[in-house]
């Protein structure tokens, strides 16, 4: 697969990530032990794109309070609910995402319990939060935040008595990275024809809804956007029928991004539409693959990962049909604003 070492990421996914369940056990089994009013999902741009599928796992799965907020904005917004008892949680890989850093800071002045996810110790998040979770390298960071964020939700849910089937889950966490390495393995050429097809293509819609709203948002911001300068847009398939629906073509790309939690019948609606609208409709359903030893009451949390690591595959051949690194940028860390 093109710039992709299995080898390497079921090292650093499957091995060093799952290492940190005991780090994150003892954080999380701290804080609950010294009690909390609720929890803070805190992030900038693609950082606050992964912190939704958990806020959305803490709404359908718990009683805890959750709030995820963009960092910037928490700043200026005078947010009532974040206080000396509340938990905040963070994450940069660079550890020096301006926002970040000052509302980490904005929190910890608040009085209220920091954790920071990085990539390396040292970093200026690093050292503003009370607990960091660091990856110790920028490889695979997102796909390791994501496996880190999924121990620390579920373990602030299991010690709130909603969750007692904490310990398969971990059990079977440590699974999906090999999961994932199949699952990509199978896909890869469908990404690959998709960039194909797609180098040229000027705008892409992207649906998604649930647990997997947060990788739609990212993926269509970040990547298509931030990365690839294509213009795109993406919308909650709770609210395709809102307006977007009015600009489908038979020539317009849709990507829909099909998970396995409650709101999948949600996006299924918007393919219903789509397949008798557009000829150029793609769809990555986290069903299609195994993930051997992974349960099914698990997978729609899973899927969260899966999906990302799945979408990383049509980035690199977007990357290479395009001519287009995915590191270049003309205004992002270039230019003062």
């Amino acid at each position: 697969m093109l710039k992709f070492d299995a080898e390497l990421f079921l090292q650093l996914v499957g091995k060093e990530a799952i290492e940190k369940r005991v780090e994150i056990e003892k954080v999380v089994d701290g804080i609950s032990a010294k009690g909390f009013k609720n929890i803070f999902l805190i992030g900038s741009g693609g950082t606050i794109a992964m912190m939704y599928p958990y806020e959305y796992i803490l709404k359908s799965n718990s009683t805890l309070e959750v709030h995820a907020e963009i960092a910037a904005e928490l700043m200026v917004m005078n947010n009532r609910h974040l206080t000396k008892d509340s938990v905040c949680i963070f994450a940069s890989v660079t550890g020096t995402t301006k926002e970040t850093v000052a509302a980490a800071e904005f929190c910890k002045n608040k009085g209220a319990t920091t954790i920071g996810l990085v990539a390396e110790q040292g970093t200026p998040l690093a050292e503003a939060v009370d607990y960091c979770i660091s990856t110790g390298h920028e490889k695979h960071s997102f796909d390791t935040f994501f496996i880190h964020l999924q121990l620390l939700t579920f373990r602030f849910i299991h010690n709130n008595d909603e969750f007692p089937q904490y310990d398969q889950f971990a059990k079977e966490i440590s699974l999906l990275p090999q999961g994932i390495v199949d699952a990509l393995e199978q896909f890869d050429s469908q990404a690959e024809q998709f960039a194909i097809k797609h180098k040229n293509t000027d705008y892409h819609m992207l649906v998604g809804a649930g647990n997997l709203w947060g990788n739609t948002y990212s993926y269509a911001m970040c990547i298509l956007e931030e990365m690839q300068w294509i213009k795109s847009k993406s919308i909650h398939a709770a609210e395709f029928f809102h307006g977007t629906l009015e600009l489908v073509e038979e020539d317009t790309s849709v990507i829909l991004f099909k998970g396995e939690d409650e709101t999948r019948p949600l996006v299924e609606r918007v393919e219903r539409f789509a397949e008798n609208i557009t000829n150029e409709l793609f769809i990555i359903d986290t069903k299609d693959y195994r993930l051997e030893g992974v349960s099914d009451e698990f997978r729609k949390h899973f899927a969260i990962c899966l999906n990302w690591a799945l979408t990383g595959r049509i980035s690199v051949y977007l990357e290479r049909e395009r001519n287009h690194p995915l590191e270049t940028r003309r205004y992002y860390r270039k230019i003062a604003y």
